[in-house]
């Protein structure tokens, strides 16, 4: 087959698996768009719009226009794409064209059959592949300043960029000096940025000082040994790559194995930080092992390479039915029947509701993490925050069935803030799945809860309007909001 051939046949596969996720959102993927959403208004990130990690995410969003459905998902896909292309040429770089073909498949089968809330959100985490490729590339093939710009850019996706830093210098010892210059030139002109519209002091507080004590508070019991079951999970499900790699740790000069042995610690350690192993965290162990797998399986006989293949069923057999169902789901018009998204079917419920009530001008403010509910109905937020965690010092890993605040002080102050907004709608999605996080459990929100009267319900959230609010005029709908050019 022809190179170009291929490489659309890849192309259309990725996009097609992608967009049967069309009329899903994902929990790591609503935040970013909420924010942008509010950038469209003209917020600043930071010190307008409480942003609990670095900027790439929501920036990303703007390219088109921070939309769900098909356009996140045509977006998705071109990065999957640019991710695997990257990698195919890491590899070919090493190797050679079958290799490079290999890695780029391999890289694709496994950011399509896996566990869909980690593979199909383009967020903080998948954002780091890109410029993570990118960036080992650029050092084997002699760049070192483009390879520290690279992995610049992955620590303005993720403060775990750091480590893909630590990857180029494995890769490129020689030119250290100038990697680190390349690697402290994208985060020079954000810290510009930041100091010229006044958020410095927020994005230190909202991205290192809050990230630092989320990652050492973690919500797990025993997490040494879950982390352990939970990364013998993701290897069983890559076990065909797993197959490639002991090929290659049996077969290449040893100087290269010690340098790629490095490379998947680097990644094993990122997904360890913070003692929760979510499976998006190990993306950082998936290039390294898509590479050497890729080199593995191209030394294989026949024999021994088909246990790789068969091996690649158990993901297929795993993961290829959700995506028949969804498709199937958005041929008919269907919402989803999926216990996975239940919450995102729930909000697109309560956003249908507001749109049908709200004019333009009013804002909106949630209760519990369901920034969705801002992508859904483009209404302004009416504080600059998005979710709660921020108020209740509970994080969203754990709010729904723990009370524990990690930042107490914090959310007090957090509170008071809130105190002096006046939404004009009020959405709490959090109190009937975890009362002890109720609002009205908290006393400084009891008087500011007394404005609000009930509007309307789902399953699991509440629809409340200030009172004094004029109600809606019958037989007007919600688009009149686009056409005063009030939405975004």
């Amino acid at each position: 087959m022809k190179r170009w051939a291929w490489w659309l046949l890849l192309a259309a596969a990725i996009a097609a698996f992608r967009l049967c996720h069309s009329a899903v959102l994902w929990p790591e993927e609503t935040l970013p768009l909420a924010a942008a959403v509010q950038m469209l208004y003209g917020r600043q990130l930071y010190s307008e719009i409480w942003f609990d990690k670095p900027p790439l995410a929501p920036a990303v969003c703007l390219l088109w226009g921070a939309r769900p459905g098909w356009p996140l998902r045509v977006a998705g896909a071109l990065y999957v794409l640019a991710a695997c292309w990257l990698a195919g040429r890491l590899t070919r770089c090493l190797w050679g064209e079958r290799e490079g073909k290999l890695a780029a498949g391999l890289l694709a089968f496994f950011l399509t059959f896996w566990l869909p809330a980690a593979v199909i959100p383009l967020a903080s985490d998948l954002l780091m592949l890109v410029p993570h490729a990118a960036a080992v590339w650029m050092a084997v093939s002699g760049r070192p300043f483009a390879s520290g710009l690279a992995a610049g850019v992955a620590f303005q996706a993720n403060p775990k960029g750091l480590l893909v830093l630590a990857a180029c210098l494995l890769f490129r010892a020689s030119g250290a000096l100038r990697i680190l210059a390349g690697f402290l030139l994208p985060s020079a002109l954000v810290f510009a940025w930041l100091a010229a519209t006044g958020s410095f002091d927020e994005y230190c507080l909202q991205v290192w000082r809050l990230g630092t004590t989320y990652a050492r508070d973690t919500f797990l019991q025993a997490p040494l040994s879950e982390g352990l079951v939970r990364t013998g999970n993701w290897a069983g499900f890559h076990a065909a790559l797993l197959v490639g790699a002991a090929a290659f740790w049996r077969r290449e000069q040893r100087t290269l194995r010690l340098r790629f042995a490095a490379w998947m610690a680097l990644g094993l350690a990122g997904a360890a930080l913070g003692l929760r192993f979510f499976p998006r965290y190990y993306f950082l162990a998936l290039l390294p092992l898509t590479v050497a797998g890729a080199r593995g399986l191209a030394l294989l006989e026949r024999r021994t390479l088909l246990l790789a293949v068969l091996a690649l069923l158990v993901p297929l057999a795993r993961f290829a039915p959700r995506y028949l169902m969804l498709a199937e789901d958005l041929v008919a018009g269907r919402a989803p029947a999926w216990r996975d998204v239940a919450l995102d079917r729930d909000s697109r419920e309560m956003a249908a509701l507001i749109r049908a009530r709200a004019r333009a001008g009013e804002t909106l403010f949630v209760w519990g993490y369901r920034p969705e509910l801002y992508v859904y109905t483009r209404l302004p937020a009416a504080s600059r925050f998005l979710e709660c965690q921020p108020l209740t010092g509970v994080f969203a890993d754990r709010h729904l069935f723990e009370s524990r605040a990690s930042h107490d002080e914090l959310a007090r102050k957090g509170r008071r803030e809130l105190v002096a907004a006046q939404p004009t709608w009020l959405v709490d999605g959090l109190s009937l799945i975890n009362p002890a996080l109720a609002m009205d459990r908290y006393p400084e929100l009891r008087p500011w809860l007394a404005a609000y009267r009930a509007e309307a319900s789902t399953s699991s959230a509440r629809l409340y309007r200030r009172q004094g609010e004029s109600p809606r005029p019958e037989g007007t709908r919600r688009d009149q909001a686009s056409k005063t050019g009030a939405e975004p």
